[in-house]
């Protein structure tokens, strides 16, 4: 039987979990003379209260569905994937490949084309790290971290040498041809008599990640290798007794998690640049090891938790721009909120395993 019931754990922990970590993220902004309630409503009404914060907001959040579904998947598989951010980088590799020698007739097409290409090169780079983890034992945290760096010196090679147009002098491809350009929530939301979500990035790939967190529900409790992936992380010696190969399961997951992390570049690459620059991944593939913790490698949980990231970047940025609050402010909270979602679990687990035993004894 369970000690608590399961909306306790995927809502209830996280959410205490956030509040201690605001509670002293709160004190810090007071140490630096500042009023945490002035600081709360600035962030608030930044990222919220207009079309334009929305926009920015939705953005963010929806690097952070990508990266925090593929870490998720990888969870799922007792793997740790700290390898989002260079899935990611060569991810964008795909993106501009497809858009740049492929003649797109439409956006909806580019979309499908680099979507995949993104997934392609995403889960290209993480099949090295699977296949050492998986045959040889090498430990996937450190794999995947070191072609982090490996895949940023690639993408500036490849930039610098192969996609740089003559005569530029920023590490960049070309602009994408104008019938690939993904319409933005301006473009779809906006009349003639109400302009929305000015200047903000936000566009159609936001609805592509929502997909994605619903095919990753499907693929983890509704198929047979999203079973076998579970199976795996519950157990590896009771998965090879089920007939389950760890080897085999190991790399589909890392495939699959390599595929979600180089989608994120759709959005940045063609959604917001439409052209691969450098850096264009802005550490959002680290930011997706917190959104899973928080979102307990659930997809819906998952999507919550990368809204509130998405909120903590703009809210952050309007910090930093009105305040004498820096933005590295933000790092700190996301710092915190990984130390009690994850090392300090136990802190808020166990005193709610307790009361909810202790009330369960009390009705029967």
């Amino acid at each position: 039987m369970d000690k608590m019931p399961k909306w306790a754990d995927i809502v209830l922990i996280p959410l205490i979990s956030l509040l201690l970590a605001a509670g002293l993220s709160a004190l810090v902004i007071l140490a630096i003379g500042e009023s945490p309630i002035d600081a709360f409503t600035l962030m608030v009404q930044g990222a919220l209260m207009r079309s334009a914060g929305w926009g920015y907001t939705l953005y963010y959040a929806t690097n952070f569905m990508f990266t925090g579904l593929a870490v998720a998947v990888a969870f799922h598989a007792r793997l740790f994937n700290i390898g989002g951010e260079g899935q990611a980088m060569l991810g964008g590799l795909g993106v501009a490949i497809a858009c740049l020698y492929i003649p797109w007739p439409h956006w909806s097409l580019a979309l499908i084309g680099a979507s995949v290409g993104a997934a392609v090169f995403g889960a290209l780079w993480a099949l090295i790290p699977a296949y050492l983890q998986a045959k040889r034992g090498s430990h996937i945290v450190i794999t995947t971290i070191m072609f982090n760096f490996i895949a940023a010196a690639v993408l500036n090679y490849v930039l610098v040498n192969m996609l740089r147009p003559v005569g530029a002098m920023d590490p960049a491809s070309a602009k994408f041809p104008v019938s690939t350009h993904l319409p933005t929530f301006r473009d779809m939301f906006s009349t003639a008599d109400n302009i929305l979500f000015r200047g903000a990035p936000a566009n159609v790939t936001f609805f592509l990640a929502v997909a994605a967190c619903l095919a990753v529900w499907v693929l983890i409790w509704r198929t047979r290798l999203g079973y076998e992936i579970r199976a795996l992380g519950h157990s590896e010696s009771g998965a090879k007794y089920a007939g389950i190969s760890p080897v085999k399961i190991t790399v589909i997951a890392m495939l699959i998690s390599g595929a979600l992390a180089g989608m994120m570049s759709v959005n940045t690459t063609l959604g917001e640049s439409e052209r691969l620059i450098l850096n264009s991944t802005e550490g959002a593939g680290f930011i997706g090891i917190a959104v899973a913790l928080m979102g307990r490698s659930h997809p819906f949980g998952v999507f919550l938790a990368a809204i509130l990231f998405g909120f903590l970047y703009q809210g952050g940025a309007e910090l930093a721009l009105w305040t004498n609050i820096p933005r590295e402010l933000i790092v700190v909270i996301q710092a915190l909120v990984i130390l009690f979602t994850g090392a300090l679990d136990n802190m808020v687990r166990m005193p709610l395993e307790k009361l909810f035993l202790s009330l369960r004894k009390r009705k029967a």
